[in-house]
Protein backbone atom coordinates (compact mmCIF):
# COMPACT_ATOMS: atom_id res chain seq x y z
CA UNK A 1 0.00 0.00 0.00
CA UNK A 2 2.95 2.36 0.78
CA UNK A 3 4.32 1.65 -2.76
CA UNK A 4 0.89 2.75 -4.41
CA UNK A 5 0.56 6.12 -2.14
CA UNK A 6 4.12 6.62 -3.40
CA UNK A 7 3.36 5.79 -6.83
CA UNK A 8 0.83 7.70 -7.61
CA UNK A 9 2.21 10.71 -5.35
CA UNK A 10 5.15 10.95 -8.47
CA UNK A 11 2.17 10.74 -10.73
CA UNK A 12 0.69 13.69 -9.51
CA UNK A 13 4.29 15.47 -9.11
CA UNK A 14 4.77 14.65 -13.07
CA UNK A 15 1.33 15.55 -13.82
CA UNK A 16 1.48 19.01 -12.50
CA UNK A 17 4.71 19.86 -13.63
CA UNK A 18 3.26 19.15 -17.11
CA UNK A 19 0.56 20.68 -16.33
CA UNK A 20 2.98 24.23 -15.21
CA UNK A 21 5.04 24.24 -18.60
CA UNK A 22 1.88 23.55 -20.65
CA UNK A 23 0.79 26.67 -19.02
CA UNK A 24 4.07 28.69 -19.50
CA UNK A 25 3.90 27.50 -23.26
CA UNK A 26 0.19 28.82 -23.33
CA UNK A 27 0.96 32.34 -21.43
CA UNK A 28 4.33 32.72 -24.27
CA UNK A 29 1.71 31.61 -27.41
CA UNK A 30 -1.34 34.14 -26.08
CA UNK A 31 1.70 36.88 -25.71
CA UNK A 32 2.71 36.10 -29.28
CA UNK A 33 -0.39 35.77 -30.82
CA UNK A 34 -2.88 39.04 -29.25
CA UNK A 35 1.40 41.16 -29.99
CA UNK A 36 0.90 40.07 -33.47
CA UNK A 37 -2.64 40.96 -33.32
CA UNK A 38 -2.50 43.85 -32.29
CA UNK A 39 0.59 45.38 -33.98
CA UNK A 40 -0.67 44.13 -37.61
CA UNK A 41 -4.26 46.01 -37.13
CA UNK A 42 -2.34 49.51 -35.85
CA UNK A 43 -0.64 48.97 -39.19
CA UNK A 44 3.18 48.33 -38.06
CA UNK A 45 3.36 52.04 -36.25
CA UNK A 46 6.50 53.11 -34.60
CA UNK A 47 3.63 53.08 -31.00
CA UNK A 48 2.62 49.57 -32.15
CA UNK A 49 6.16 47.79 -32.65
CA UNK A 50 6.99 49.42 -28.80
CA UNK A 51 3.75 47.94 -27.51
CA UNK A 52 4.28 45.25 -29.45
CA UNK A 53 7.87 44.68 -28.03
CA UNK A 54 6.75 45.09 -24.69
CA UNK A 55 3.75 42.44 -25.04
CA UNK A 56 5.78 39.58 -26.09
CA UNK A 57 8.98 40.35 -23.52
CA UNK A 58 6.16 40.36 -20.46
CA UNK A 59 4.82 37.42 -22.04
CA UNK A 60 8.20 36.08 -22.19
CA UNK A 61 9.40 36.74 -18.71
CA UNK A 62 6.23 35.56 -16.97
CA UNK A 63 6.36 31.82 -19.35
CA UNK A 64 10.40 31.88 -17.79
CA UNK A 65 9.34 31.91 -14.22
CA UNK A 66 6.66 29.56 -14.82
CA UNK A 67 8.86 27.08 -16.28
CA UNK A 68 11.58 27.83 -13.66
CA UNK A 69 8.51 26.65 -11.27
CA UNK A 70 7.41 23.76 -13.09
CA UNK A 71 11.60 22.85 -13.24
CA UNK A 72 12.15 23.27 -9.52
CA UNK A 73 8.69 21.02 -8.77
CA UNK A 74 9.70 18.27 -10.82
CA UNK A 75 13.56 18.22 -9.85
CA UNK A 76 13.01 18.57 -6.26
CA UNK A 77 10.07 16.25 -5.96
CA UNK A 78 10.83 13.42 -8.83
CA UNK A 79 14.74 13.27 -9.24
CA UNK A 80 16.61 15.17 -6.37
CA UNK A 81 19.97 13.85 -7.55
CA UNK A 82 23.16 16.31 -7.79
CA UNK A 83 23.23 16.06 -10.92
CA UNK A 84 19.59 17.26 -11.38
CA UNK A 85 20.19 19.97 -8.76
CA UNK A 86 23.44 21.16 -10.16
CA UNK A 87 21.71 21.11 -13.89
CA UNK A 88 18.40 22.91 -12.29
CA UNK A 89 20.93 25.60 -10.99
CA UNK A 90 22.29 25.84 -14.58
CA UNK A 91 19.07 26.14 -15.72
CA UNK A 92 17.91 28.82 -13.47
CA UNK A 93 20.89 31.00 -14.11
CA UNK A 94 20.23 30.79 -17.83
CA UNK A 95 16.50 32.03 -17.47
CA UNK A 96 17.60 34.76 -14.90
CA UNK A 97 19.74 35.50 -17.37
CA UNK A 98 17.42 35.79 -20.07
CA UNK A 99 14.70 37.58 -17.66
CA UNK A 100 17.07 40.24 -17.24
CA UNK A 101 17.88 40.72 -20.16
CA UNK A 102 13.95 41.04 -21.59
CA UNK A 103 13.29 43.31 -18.58
CA UNK A 104 16.73 45.66 -20.21
CA UNK A 105 14.94 44.95 -23.74
CA UNK A 106 11.70 46.13 -22.71
CA UNK A 107 12.06 48.60 -19.60
CA UNK A 108 15.19 49.87 -20.92
CA UNK A 109 16.96 49.76 -17.11
CA UNK A 110 18.32 46.61 -15.06
CA UNK A 111 15.91 45.95 -12.45
CA UNK A 112 17.64 47.03 -9.49
CA UNK A 113 17.71 50.89 -11.46
CA UNK A 114 14.20 50.71 -11.32
CA UNK A 115 14.05 50.10 -7.74
CA UNK A 116 16.24 52.85 -6.80
CA UNK A 117 14.44 55.32 -9.19
CA UNK A 118 10.96 54.29 -7.36
CA UNK A 119 12.97 55.25 -4.28
CA UNK A 120 14.50 58.23 -4.96
CA UNK A 121 10.35 59.58 -6.55
CA UNK A 122 8.83 58.31 -2.96
CA UNK A 123 11.71 60.69 -1.49
CA UNK A 124 10.98 63.38 -3.37
CA UNK A 125 6.77 63.26 -2.59
CA UNK A 126 7.90 63.06 1.01
CA UNK A 127 9.13 66.18 1.26
CA UNK A 128 7.51 69.16 2.44
CA UNK A 129 6.69 71.09 -0.44
CA UNK A 130 8.51 74.55 -0.81
CA UNK A 131 11.58 73.05 -0.03
CA UNK A 132 14.48 71.79 -2.15
CA UNK A 133 15.81 69.01 -0.41
CA UNK A 134 19.06 71.62 0.31
CA UNK A 135 20.26 71.80 4.05
CA UNK A 136 20.57 75.59 5.10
Amino acid sequence: MHETIQVTLLHFVQLAALAIETLAVAIILVAVLSGTTIYLAQRFSEAAYTHYKHTLGKGLLLGLEVLVAADVIRTVALEPTIQNIVGLGLLVLVRTFLSWSLIVEVEGEWPWQHARKLTASQGETDKPSGTSGATE
